[in-house]
């Protein structure tokens, strides 16, 4: 049984020796536990550092490629060098590695495919009120996607049995977290939970520094995610709002009709309703032509999955 933990790390020289000596290197059921670190185009002496603290192998980015583009080729990357599990963990000290063991642990009872460390964020008092509310809409929205009880979808100190890393196709650049989960949703994993310590972190994150910019980003991988793995639902949806709007838009119009045999008196509003239904349909005709799509999706999955294995 082979473990490889994977560690992304932009700029993040002074802790990423921390966290690599931090990280068990006798483990139960284990037979050989190695290190890989993903260095994001730092430009400082990240990959130095992490070399000397014992990093087992190091792959750099000529340049930020961000969190998503480090995951993904960390995942690949602890693929080629053999996993059985691949356990994820930041560079920033924040997560406790001497908890890998307990976070595997479902996994190796053969019980999980993904194992989420969840910060119980209710708990925290150094988290700010403003990232805790975003973590707080973030997992909400996670699980309306994905009907997963999760209660951190944020959280990215996790692992995967071989099997799941293989069935991952990320496309995100920003991040993954919210990915990984719509995907395992939508290919019936089995995710468990257990929970972590948290630590404090000194200084701003190097990763996800921008509150904003990382919803927004965050917000179009889930919409794009969902968008791809539930087309029919998500087209349909939008169709019924035009359609809605253009039927409420035309009551007057359609009234006048029925009444008079005319709507000259309430032509813009005539062919605005015209418009929101024609949009409507089109987009509900949309979501039939993406559902049939998807089917074409599943088969290239498979084969990549096929490939991959």
């Amino acid at each position: 049984m082979k473990l490889v933990v994977t560690v992304p790390a932009y700029n993040e020289e002074n802790s990423i020796g921390k966290v690599i000596k931090e990280i068990p290197r006798i483990q139960e059921k284990v037979d050989r536990v190695e290190i890989l670190v993903i260095n994001d185009g730092s430009t400082d002496h990240t990959a130095d550092a992490a070399d000397i603290a014992g990093a087992d192998r190091i792959i750099s980015h000529v340049r930020n490629l961000g969190l998503g583009v480090s995951f993904r080729d960390g995942l690949n990357e602890a693929l080629d060098m053999g996993a059985d599990v691949i356990v994820n963990i930041d560079a920033d000290l924040q997560y406790n590695g001497a908890e890998i063991p307990k976070l595997i642990e479902p996994i190796l009872q053969g019980n999980a495919d993904i194992v989420i460390g969840d910060r119980q964020i209710d708990k925290l008092d150094h988290m700010p009120t403003g990232k805790v509310m975003g973590n707080k809409l973030a997992t909400w929205v996670t699980r309306r996607i994905t009907h997963l009880p999760i209660r951190d979808a944020q959280s990215g100190f996790r692992a995967f049995s071989r099997e799941a890393a293989l069935k991952m196709n990320l496309t995100g650049d920003y991040t993954y977290v919210q990915e990984t989960l719509i995907q395992a949703a939508n290919k019936n994993l089995v995710v468990d939970q257990i929970p972590i310590e948290f630590r404090k972190r000194s200084g701003e994150s190097r990763l996800v520094s921008n509150l904003l910019s990382y919803a927004m980003s965050a917000g179009a991988t889930m919409v794009r995610s969902y968008r791809d793995y539930q087309p029919l639902k998500a087209f349909t949806a939008i169709g019924v709002v035009f359609l809605i709007i253009g039927l409420v838009a035309g009551l007057r119009v359609i009234r006048h009709y029925l009444t008079t045999g005319t709507v000259t008196p309430y032509l813009p509003s005539a062919v605005l309703t015209t418009v929101l239904v024609i949009v409507g349909l089109q987009a509900v005709v949309f979501g039939l032509l993406a559902d049939m799509l998807k089917t074409q999706r599943t088969f290239q999955e498979e084969i990549l999955y096929r490939l991959k294995k």
